[in-house]
């Protein structure tokens, strides 16, 4: 069967990040586009040194629209893109409008691209 949101899906990826900046992330994204798939919350509190990591998946061509303002951040939130090269871009300059972004790196493939950023708050 074919996905008609194939070219429109985003998975957002957040590392070693807090809870808390986590959802912050997430509730900028979906306030703009609908969130597609989330995968369950962990623990509340890790017990030891451990990554962790929170993904979604988001799709660019619904949701919401709502303006994005600037949202504070705990600290860094390294962040990994993954989709089409229109919807990644699309997301990118959403994320923009939250935060400072600083572009770590971009990996692209034929069909899909990979961005890295760090989200840091404004």
């Amino acid at each position: 069967m074919y996905d008609l949101h194939i070219d429109t899906d985003v998975t957002v990826q957040l590392c070693d990040c807090s809870r808390e900046d986590a959802q912050a992330v997430f509730d900028v994204l979906d306030g703009v586009y609908q969130l597609e798939d989330m995968t369950a919350p962990g623990p509340k509190a890790a017990t030891g040194p451990s990554p962790t990591v929170w993904t979604a998946t988001f799709d660019t061509a619904g949701g919401r629209h709502q303006e994005v303002r600037p949202t504070p951040l705990t600290s860094p939130v390294a962040t990994t893109l993954t989709g089409g090269y229109h919807a990644v871009d699309e997301v990118e300059k959403v994320l923009a409008a939250g935060f400072d972004i600083q572009s770590l790196q971009s990996v692209s493939g034929d069909q899909e691209t990979e961005a890295r950023l760090l989200l840091a708050s404004r």
